[in-house]
Order: structure tokens, then C-alpha cells, then sequence
């Protein structure tokens, strides 16, 4: 039999041991402290300020602040249509504290998302944007903005849901919106909503007064289509027909009759004239019940289905008239862009 008595005893502590190794500051860091940390040093840098209005204030026009997020070392910037709204003066200031003027590429209400470039600047720092389609209820995300004013300022939280809607200034629903319960308050806006790998995976774009942990960031998978769009055509590119209406419910004896399943559909208030809906004979009363081979529930889907693949194309159309299915031919146009 082997005997480890003297091992154990060996194994003790002895009194040669009696100094503490140093300390680590760092060490005493937990991962969460050092994931914000980390992102913060990484990105911070890409984050500024934008400031609208006259550089000097007067009783006529007012001055705005927001924050927007570099994401290319040229000097292109996002940030959100109502931080720069018809401003025609805008200021950017970077951590550094110094302020450069930019102009505006392009806005687009529809998605509260505006492109900017910074005049004669180059190699910035910059964040790159992520597939905000990976990300996952829970994950850590931090947000970087001036909130109240309050510069370079970082809150972190976690995605608290995925895939809301929201309304936006232009009355639209922005889809695929991210929920988080990072903190955000007026002056947030257009700051950039970061993941634990310093990729931009949303724009800061709104809260809900009076409620607590509860604001949304327009996805980064939104912001890159709509800046491809603007910087290849100067806005956001969807199609277009001619009506106003509204979400209404579609009564059963008239489902049933036209042999549909839809409970909801679009009904159709106002025709514009000579506009693609008039020239295919849709009149005020019908409702819109599939679009292109799309179900359509109500005006949000519509909106939807009109997107830049189906400018220029015919599409089959079905709607409600009386009671009775109706099938109808529409060939929707290019939507005038947003001034």
C-alpha cells in the first residue's frame, strides 16, 4: 500500500508563503465590465454630436442636438431624419471637441434614418455596421450618444425584444425594430446601438414617455439598405399607386362569399387621380385584400409589399367591391421622394 501522509503534510501552508501576491485592478474587473469597456474605447471614438440650426441662436429658428455614428472613415455619418429634419445648417462635434459642418446626402422619414458627410475631413474614426439578423433576446448591447446634452455619455442593457414595429414621423411602420432597456433619453437619437463586438447593430431612434426600460433602435440590416439606396439614388427608392386608406375589418358573409380568409384588409378611402390605382378603375369602398400573390391584412402590409422590386411592374391585384372578389390589374409607379 502507498502512504501519502508526507505528501499531504508537504502540501500545507507554510510560513514561507506569508506575503500577498500584488493586485490586478484589472483582474478584479468582471466580464460585463470589461465588454463595456472595451466597446466603449473602440467605438466611442465614431460617435458625435450633431447640431442643427444657426451657429448663433435667434427667436426665428431654433437649434437641435442628436448624435449620430461615423461608419466610414471618409466622413459619412447616420443619424435620424428628426434629429436633422429641414435643418440647412449642421455641425458635427467629436469626442475631441472639435466641430466640423456636414450636409445632408439624403433622408428617409419612412425609416427615421438620414445620411450625412462631414465636409473636409478624412480618415476619421469609424464603427462598422453589424447583421443586426443574429442578434439574440438577452445579448448584451450598449448605446453611445449626448443625452439632456450630456456628451460621449454610455448606458448598456440588453435586447430586450426583437422584430417590433414602430411608428415613424411619416406615419409608416418601421419593421424589424430593435427593443432594448439601455438607456436613452432626448439627445440619444442617432447614436448608435452597439453589440459586446463593437459592431453598430442599430440607430437610437425613440422612447416611450413615462415608461422605464423601454426604447427602440432602428436595426443596422434597415440602415445599410437605406444607405445604399441614398448614396446610389440620393433617397429610398418604393413603389407607388395613388390611394389613402386605412386597416378595417372584412365582414365573414363577405369572406365566405368570396371564398377568402382574410379578417382584415385595407380599405381604400381617397383615389388620386390619374394615379395607377385610378387608371386600373379602383374606386373608394374597395378593399384591398392580396397584392402580388401577398396576403394583404391591413394598410401596414400594403405599404409593405410596395417596395423598390415592384416599381414598373404589373401586379395582380384582388379586392373586396360589395361584397364580391374582384380581380384587377394595377402597374405602380416610382414614389416621389421625400423634400
Amino acid at each position: 500500500m502507498l502512504d501519502f501522509t508526507s505528501d499531504i503534510v508537504d502540501d500545507a501552508p507554510s510560513s514561507r508563503t506569508t506575503e500577498s501576491a500584488p493586485v490586478d485592478d484589472r483582474a478584479l474587473l468582471d466580464a460585463y465590465s470589461n465588454a463595456v469597456i472595451d466597446v466603449t474605447d473602440r467605438v466611442g471614438p465614431a460617435v458625435v454630436r450633431v447640431e442643427t440650426g444657426p451657429k448663433t441662436p435667434n427667436g426665428r429658428e431654433r437649434g437641435g442636438l442628436g448624435s449620430g455614428i461615423v461608419i466610414s472613415p471618409d466622413g459619412l455619418v447616420l443619424t435620424n431624419s428628426h434629429v436633422v429634419g429641414s435643418s440647412k445648417e449642421i455641425r458635427l462635434r467629436d469626442v475631441e471637441g472639435h466641430v466640423g459642418d456636414a450636409r445632408v446626402l439624403g433622408v428617409d422619414p419612412d425609416t427615421d434614418l438620414a445620411l450625412l458627410r462631414a465636409n473636409g475631413v478624412r480618415d476619421l474614426p469609424y464603427a462598422a455596421l453589424g447583421n443586426s439578423k443574429t442578434l439574440r433576446r438577452g445579448q448584451l448591447v450598449i448605446a453611445i450618444g449626448n443625452p439632456l446634452g450630456f456628451e460621449s455619455t454610455v448606458t448598456a442593457g440588453v435586447v430586450s425584444a426583437l422584430g417590433r414595429s414602430i411608428r415613424s414621423v411619416s406615419g409608416r411602420t418601421i419593421e424589424d425594430v430593435i427593443q432594448t432597456d439601455a438607456a436613452l433619453n432626448p439627445g440619444n437619437s442617432g447614436g448608435p446601438l452597439v453589440s459586446s463586438n463593437a459592431e453598430v447593430i442599430g440607430i437610437n431612434t425613440a422612447i416611450i414617455n413615462g415608461a422605464q426600460g423601454i426604447c427602440f433602435a432602428v436595426a443596422s440590416n434597415t440602415a445599410q439598405f437605406v444607405l445604399s439606396e441614398i448614396i446610389r439614388h440620393g433617397y429610398v427608392r418604393r413603389a407607388f399607386i395613388g390611394v389613402a386608406g386605412q386597416t378595417a375589418p372584412v365582414p365573414r358573409r363577405h369572406a365566405v362569399l368570396a371564398g377568402v380568409e382574410n379578417k382584415m384588409g385595407a380599405l381604400l378611402m381617397q383615389i388620386e387621380p390619374d394615379g395607377p390605382a385610378a387608371k386600373a378603375g379602383l374606386l373608394p369602398g374597395d378593399v384591398v385584400i392580396r397584392l402580388d400573390g401577398v396576403e394583404i391584412n391591413g394598410v401596414d402590409d400594403l405599404i409593405r409589399v410596395l417596395d423598390r422590386d415592384r416599381i414598373g411592374r404589373r401586379l395582380a391585384m384582388d379586392v373586396l367591391r360589395l361584397g364580391r372578389l374582384r380581380a384587377i390589374d394595377i402597374d405602380p409607379i416610382e414614389r416621389k421622394p421625400a423634400r
